[in-house]
Protein backbone atom coordinates (compact mmCIF):
# COMPACT_ATOMS: atom_id res chain seq x y z
CA UNK A 1 0.00 0.00 0.00
CA UNK A 2 1.16 3.44 -1.15
CA UNK A 3 0.19 4.91 2.00
CA UNK A 4 1.46 2.47 4.78
CA UNK A 5 5.38 3.63 5.70
CA UNK A 6 7.51 0.36 7.99
CA UNK A 7 9.98 1.25 10.34
CA UNK A 8 12.23 -1.00 12.89
CA UNK A 9 14.81 -3.68 12.36
CA UNK A 10 14.49 -7.15 11.08
CA UNK A 11 16.15 -10.12 13.18
CA UNK A 12 17.53 -13.17 11.70
CA UNK A 13 15.00 -15.16 12.96
CA UNK A 14 12.26 -12.49 12.01
CA UNK A 15 11.68 -10.61 15.08
CA UNK A 16 10.56 -6.72 14.36
CA UNK A 17 13.71 -5.00 16.91
CA UNK A 18 13.06 -1.48 18.25
CA UNK A 19 15.06 1.68 16.58
CA UNK A 20 16.23 4.62 18.17
CA UNK A 21 14.14 8.32 17.81
CA UNK A 22 10.89 6.19 16.84
CA UNK A 23 9.12 9.33 17.48
CA UNK A 24 11.01 11.12 15.22
CA UNK A 25 10.79 8.85 12.21
CA UNK A 26 6.74 8.49 13.13
CA UNK A 27 6.63 12.32 12.59
CA UNK A 28 8.43 12.67 9.32
CA UNK A 29 6.15 9.74 8.51
CA UNK A 30 3.31 11.34 9.16
CA UNK A 31 4.65 14.45 6.80
CA UNK A 32 5.67 12.71 4.36
CA UNK A 33 1.79 11.98 4.22
CA UNK A 34 1.63 7.98 5.08
CA UNK A 35 -1.51 7.45 6.76
CA UNK A 36 -0.36 3.74 8.69
CA UNK A 37 3.00 2.61 9.86
CA UNK A 38 3.93 -0.72 11.20
CA UNK A 39 5.97 -0.36 13.85
CA UNK A 40 7.93 -3.32 16.68
CA UNK A 41 5.69 -4.12 19.22
CA UNK A 42 6.70 -2.19 22.37
CA UNK A 43 5.53 -4.17 25.09
CA UNK A 44 6.90 -2.27 28.66
CA UNK A 45 7.78 0.63 26.65
CA UNK A 46 7.20 4.22 27.66
CA UNK A 47 3.65 5.28 26.11
CA UNK A 48 3.85 8.38 23.23
CA UNK A 49 1.25 10.23 20.84
CA UNK A 50 0.81 8.89 17.69
CA UNK A 51 1.04 11.71 15.17
CA UNK A 52 -2.10 12.90 14.10
CA UNK A 53 -3.27 10.74 10.94
CA UNK A 54 -0.94 8.14 11.54
CA UNK A 55 -2.33 4.96 12.26
CA UNK A 56 0.27 2.75 14.20
CA UNK A 57 -0.04 -1.51 13.88
CA UNK A 58 2.22 -3.13 16.28
CA UNK A 59 4.16 -6.34 14.86
CA UNK A 60 6.17 -9.18 16.40
CA UNK A 61 7.53 -10.95 13.25
CA UNK A 62 8.17 -10.27 9.83
CA UNK A 63 5.37 -12.36 8.90
CA UNK A 64 2.89 -9.78 10.69
CA UNK A 65 4.47 -6.86 9.17
CA UNK A 66 3.84 -8.73 5.93
CA UNK A 67 0.50 -9.43 6.33
CA UNK A 68 -0.19 -5.95 7.54
CA UNK A 69 0.60 -4.62 4.45
CA UNK A 70 -1.05 -6.96 2.39
CA UNK A 71 -4.39 -6.18 3.95
CA UNK A 72 -7.12 -4.84 2.16
CA UNK A 73 -8.37 -1.74 3.79
CA UNK A 74 -12.12 -0.82 2.44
Amino acid sequence: HADMAFVGEIGLSGELRAVSQLELRLREAAKLGFKRCVVPLRIGKKEFKSPEGLQLIECRTLQEALDAGLMRVS
